[in-house]
Parts: structure tokens; C-alpha cells; sequence
């Protein structure tokens, strides 16, 4: 088996609503994710069966979890154990990695809605 080659930074952006844009690479058994948050982007409440490992690049966002409330800045990290629900909100323009194991089915078979909702 042969690795996999990615130009991250050529791939298109998807355009998940007006202030939410993603690219995303995946393997068997993980996934890399880039998120481009535009001040004022929310991520609504969701929850997954996967493993979440957000670092923050650039900016800064408010976390909501557990009826508790984070900020996390560029250059922190925050985990999110399976089934944890949590909502996103950027104070700023923000650059998020979020690494998620396994890989997230909704995404790749299109049936995570939680981004467009209000």
C-alpha cells in the first residue's frame, strides 16, 4: 500500500453556509479537517460518535459544552470525547484543525444538516 498526497491548501473550500467553509482529507481510520470561520460563524449544537481534536491556528472561538463555556485561542487545543455535544461561535476570523476518529460518515455520505441550521 502506497501513501496518499494531498495539496491542502489548493483544494477547493466547501462553502458549508455564509461564514463557514471547510476541506477535508481522509483515511480508514481519521480525518483531517480545515475550517475557515468567519467572525460571527456558529457551528450549532451537534454531537457525533467520533473523537474530536480541535486546535485553533488563528483567531478565537467560544465553545459551549456540558452547560459550560470555553474560549479557545490560536494556538490551544480542546477534545471532544464520542457523543459530547458541543456549538462553536468565532469571536474572530479563525483558522480551526480538527482531527476526527473514525472518520466522519455524515460528511463524507452528506448527511450532516447541523450546519445550516439557525
Amino acid at each position: 500500500m502506497m501513501p496518499h498526497f494531498y495539496e491542502f491548501e489548493k483544494m477547493e473550500f466547501e462553502q458549508m453556509n455564509d461564514k463557514v467553509f471547510r476541506r477535508y482529507v481522509y483515511g480508514e481510520h481519521a480525518m483531517l479537517c480545515y475550517f475557515k470561520l468567519l467572525k460571527g460563524a456558529v457551528i450549532p449544537e451537534h454531537h457525533h460518535v467520533n473523537e474530536q481534536i480541535t486546535y485553533i491556528i488563528k483567531g478565537k472561538v467560544r465553545v459551549f459544552c456540558g452547560g459550560k463555556e470555553w474560549i479557545v485561542k490560536a494556538g490551544e487545543v480542546i477534545h471532544f470525547p464520542p457523543n459530547l455535544p458541543h456549538r462553536f461561535e468565532a469571536l474572530e476570523d479563525t483558522i480551526d484543525i480538527d482531527v476526527f476518529s473514525p472518520p466522519r460518515k455524515d460528511w463524507i455520505e452528506g448527511t450532516a444538516t447541523y450546519f445550516t441550521q439557525k
